[in-house]
C-alpha cells in the first residue's frame, strides 16, 4: 500500500502528537475516497500491458466452440493477461476483435458498424490463397493478419518442430511402402497429376473419403505409421503452406514425407533438409519411384536423424491461436490498415 509521506517539521518547533496522528488519518482517508471514487478513471488511464487484454472472437473459427471461461490461456497455454470471449456486447470493451475468414459472410452487414477507437482487427486465415475466395471486399477493413505464413503480423503455423532431450529415434515397424490420406481429390489439382504418374511405378496405399476408406481420428497415425513414406502432398502450392500433411500425418507418425508444395528451400526453414523428400528433387517420378523402391534401410534410418534434436508440436487448438495474439500484441504496430488485403495474401 502506498504510504503518504512524512509530515515536514515546522519552522517554530515540533508538531504535537495528536497533531501528527490527525494529519496522518486526513492524508490515508483522502487517498482512499480518491481511490474508490476514481476507480475506473484510473483502470482507462493505466498502460494497456498492465491490464488484460480483452480478445473479442467475432465468431469462432470451427463449427464446435470450445469452453473459454476464465483465465484460459493462463491455465492451458501458461500465457498470461489474455481474457478471450465471444460476447459481442463487449466490443467495446475489447483490445483486439478477430474475424475469421471462413466465417466471414460476403458485404460487411455482420460486422460491426464502426471500430470503436485504439481497437485492432484482425483477419484470420489458415487456407490457402487458392481456397480463399471474396478478399476484395475486405479492402481497408484489418489492422493485422493472422496466417501461416511467416510474414504474417501474428504467425500460426500448422505445426513445428521443438527441441528435446530424447537423444533417441523412433520409428515404427513398417508394412508396406507408400500410403495417402485424401478427403478431396480433384483432377485439376497438381497433386493428383503427381499421384497418376508416380502411381504407374509404384504402389500407393490410398486411405481417407476420396477412396472410400476413410480413418476415424484415432486411427490415422497407427495407419500411416506402417507406410515407409507418406505423400504430404499440398492441395495447392504457394509459400509457406505447409500444413498438418508434413506435421501430424507424416513426422508426427514416424514415415518419411515425399512433400509437394513449396520449394524445398521454403520446407528447408521449417524442417531439417535429411527430414524428408522432395519431389522436385528428382528429374523425373520414375527416378522418385526408383529412389523409394530401392531405398537401404541404413539411408531409411538417416531420415529420422532429427528425432535426436526434436519433437512435433502440433497446433490444433484455436484457442492456443487465439492465445497468441495477446503474445505478439506488444510489438506490433497501431492504426496500420491492410489496404489491398487481396494482393498481399496472393503475392
Amino acid at each position: 500500500m502506498l504510504r503518504a509521506s512524512p509530515l515536514p517539521r515546522p519552522p517554530w518547533g515540533r508538531p504535537s502528537v495528536k497533531a501528527v496522528i490527525a494529519a496522518g488519518v486526513l492524508v490515508t482517508t483522502l487517498w482512499n475516497l480518491r481511490f474508490f471514487l476514481n476507480l475506473s478513471e484510473v483502470s482507462r488511464e493505466a498502460p494497456k500491458h498492465t491490464e488484460p487484454l480483452v480478445v473479442l472472437v467475432w465468431e469462432w473459427p470451427s463449427k464446435q466452440v470450445p469452453n473459454i471461461s476464465g483465465d484460459v490461456c493462463r491455465e492451458l497455454y501458461s500465457i498470461t493477461g489474455c481474457w478471450l470471449t465471444t460476447e459481442r456486447q463487449l466490443l467495446g470493451q475489447a483490445d483486439v476483435v478477430v474475424f475469421p475468414h471462413t466465417r466471414l459472410q460476403p458485404g460487411r452487414d455482420r460486422l460491426p458498424k464502426e471500430r470503436p477507437p485504439r481497437q485492432t482487427w484482425v483477419w484470420v486465415s489458415l487456407e490457402s490463397p487458392s481456397n480463399t475466395k471474396a478478399l476484395g471486399g475486405w479492402n481497408h477493413t484489418f489492422n493485422w493478419v493472422m496466417t501461416y505464413r511467416r510474414d504474417s503480423d501474428i504467425f500460426i503455423p500448422y505445426g513445428k518442430l521443438v527441441p528435446n532431450r530424447s537423444a533417441t529415434m523412433n520409428i515404427p515397424t513398417k508394412t508396406n511402402l507408400v500410403s495417402w490420406v485424401i478427403s478431396n481429390y480433384h483432377r485439376s489439382q497438381k497433386r493428383a497429376e503427381v499421384y497418376r504418374n508416380l502411381s504407374r511405378y509404384l504402389h500407393v496405399n490410398i486411405y481417407g473419403k476420396a477412396n472410400k476408406r476413410p480413418l476415424c481420428k484415432d486411427c490415422l497415425l497407427p495407419t500411416t505409421s506402417k507406410s515407409k513414406f507418406y505423400l504430404a502432398f499440398e492441395n495447392s502450392i504457394h509459400q509457406d503452406y505447409i500444413t498438418e500433411k508434413l506435421w501430424r500425418n507424416s513426422l508426427m507418425a514416424g514415415t518419411v514425407p515425399v512433400v509437394l508444395g513449396p520449394p524445398r528451400a521454403n520446407y528447408e526453414q521449417f524442417v531439417p533438409a535429411d527430414s524428408f523428400i522432395h519431389v522436385d528433387d528428382f528429374g523425373s517420378l520414375a527416378e522418385l519411384a526408383t529412389f523409394l523402391k530401392t531405398m537401404n534401410s541404413s539411408r531409411y534410418r538417416e531420415f529420422f536423424a532429427w528425432q535426436k534434436r526434436y519433437s512435433v508440436k502440433l497446433y490444433a487448438d484455436w484457442r492456443e491461436r487465439i492465445c497468441t495474439i495477446c503474445t505478439a500484441y506488444p510489438s506490433l504496430p497501431r492504426g496500420r490498415v491492410y489496404p489491398d488485403l487481396e494482393s498481399w495474401f496472393n503475392t
